[in-house]
């Protein structure tokens, strides 16, 4: 269960580093990246960035190492930006829903097309 602090820690978190990793940061391997949610943990001390990244699996690793080399430069900016006691360790993790998202879209519509190829049968 999820206090109302650390909800509000997470959108902070989430606004912060999206804007950094769109405007501020400088390595090519974070073109596409899209911070999609984050989780704080009870005491503040860790948060878990979900990102989604526009490519193939290997870009999707790039990025995830771009933004683990990027990590000191994000939570400077962070302290930087947020008035923060504790600046949480920040941990990358792909989100795939994406992707399974429009797996689950593909698969409905081909059932569809299936339904609608084959006659009804009294």
């Amino acid at each position: 269960m999820t206090t109302r602090r650390q909800r509000q820690v997470a959108e902070l978190l989430h606004e912060e580093i999206g804007t950094l990793i769109l405007r501020k940061a400088r390595d090519p391997r974070l073109r596409g990246v899209t911070v999609t949610g984050v989780e704080v943990s009870p005491d503040l001390e860790n948060a878990w960035v979900y990102v989604s990244v526009l490519g193939t699996q290997e870009e999707a690793q790039e990025a995830l190492a771009g933004l683990k080399s990027a990590t000191g430069f994000l939570r400077r900016e962070i302290a930087a930006a947020l008035s923060l006691r504790i600046v949480p360790h920040l941990m990358f993790r792909l989100d795939d829903s994406i992707e399974r998202g429009m797996r689950i879209d593909r698969l409905l519509d081909s059932i569809a097309k299936t339904r609608s190829s084959t006659p009804d049968i009294p």
